[in-house]
């Protein structure tokens, strides 16, 4: 899956940059370990943008050596900083930021983030010409074209890590437990931590269901001998989700306990497969910028790299394939 591909050259670059763009996920670091030095590897400069597209446009654009990504590979977020920025919504604010790159010597990008990211990285591509490749980089993983991204198993396997504990003190004093993951629009933080932990029910935004009928499960569960229960809630767009189900199940007589691990899903060392997914895509896209492609994503799919046009990515979103929280719906009938 992860093996090196050699690609004819094409392109003479000296100077490429790298930035990290909206929400941290775990393994960007290593991503921009790999374009470091693979790039070094080629006898091509690499230079870091910090924060993002705010950066870009302000020209805050530093040289980075080999020594300098030493020891990040084991470090979450990005060395590099992150932002969102609004203002790169204006197309004369794209071309600015093209202006400072050329100014700086920097002949091509590799924007790693996600969706919004690499949208912005498809636009000031079509608007100017300069060559760019994005990396999916969100804990989400609901960028579409890839079937994995930087940082979904490190969030997964930390909320699994919380979920595990949560689950102690649910069974120690047998207690009902609703907890909140991230996912505003996906659901494949909740459906893959909640069934690996063990939870009876998964709520997703493609996968809601009604207080009336989870209370009535919740019973039908506890009548069978169930003495504790997990419910594994994606936070969606509105916030209060979670809290608002609690207090539907309060006044239905029910008392469960909420608790929500927020940015703590962001945030620590990335998983084996994070760092081996990142430095992999991360050293592909310097072969592939120097063979002559760009406007492209790299991702993944069925345990090969693909090129995905950033047109085919931008403004589209990956959900939650259906069935997947079905089984959680069977595993729990052994109830």
């Amino acid at each position: 899956m992860f093996g090196l591909q050699s690609l004819p050259k094409k392109c003479d670059f000296n100077r490429i940059a790298v930035l990290t763009s909206g929400g941290d996920a775990p393994g960007m670091n290593a991503a921009i370990r790999a374009i470091v030095r693979t790039g070094h590897s080629e006898d091509v400069d690499i230079f870091g943008i910090q924060r993002g597209y705010s950066g870009l446009v302000e020209g805050d654009v530093r040289p980075l050596s080999t020594r300098a990504v030493a020891h990040i590979l084991q470090r979450g977020g990005t060395i590099l900083k992150s932002d969102r920025c609004d203002a790169f919504r204006d197309p004369a604010v794209r071309w600015q930021a093209v202006e400072q790159l050329r100014d700086a010597g920097i002949e091509a990008l590799v924007v790693i983030g996600g969706e919004g990211s690499l949208t912005g990285a498809m636009l000031m591509q079509q608007e100017t010409g300069f060559p760019v490749i994005g990396l999916p980089g969100t804990i989400d993983n609901d960028i579409y074209g890839t079937e994995d991204s930087i940082g979904f198993d490190t969030a997964v396997d930390t909320a699994l890590g919380s979920i595990d504990r949560i689950r102690d003190t649910a069974n120690s004093h047998d207690r009902l437990f609703l907890v909140e993951v991230m996912g505003r629009n996906s659901g494949f933080i909740a459906a893959y931590a909640g069934i690996a932990g063990g939870a009876e029910f998964v709520m997703t935004p493609e996968n809601q269901f009604d207080p009336d009928w989870l209370y009535d499960e919740l019973v039908k569960s506890h009548r069978a001998g169930k003495s504790s229960s997990l419910v594994l809630v994606a936070e969606g767009a509105v916030p209060g989700r979670t809290q608002a189900l609690a207090q539907s199940l309060i006044e239905r007589g029910l008392e469960p306990r909420v608790c929500i691990l927020g940015h703590t899903q962001r945030g620590g060392a990335p998983t084996g497969h994070d760092r081996m997914l990142a430095s992999y895509l991360g050293a592909m896209a310097i072969r592939h910028l120097l063979a002559g492609d760009s406007n492209i994503m790299l991702g993944i799919a069925r345990h090969q790299l693909v090129q995905v046009p950033l047109t085919d990515v931008a403004g589209k979103s990956k959900t939650l394939p259906p069935g997947v929280t079905d089984l959680a719906a069977v595993l729990r009938r052994s109830i």
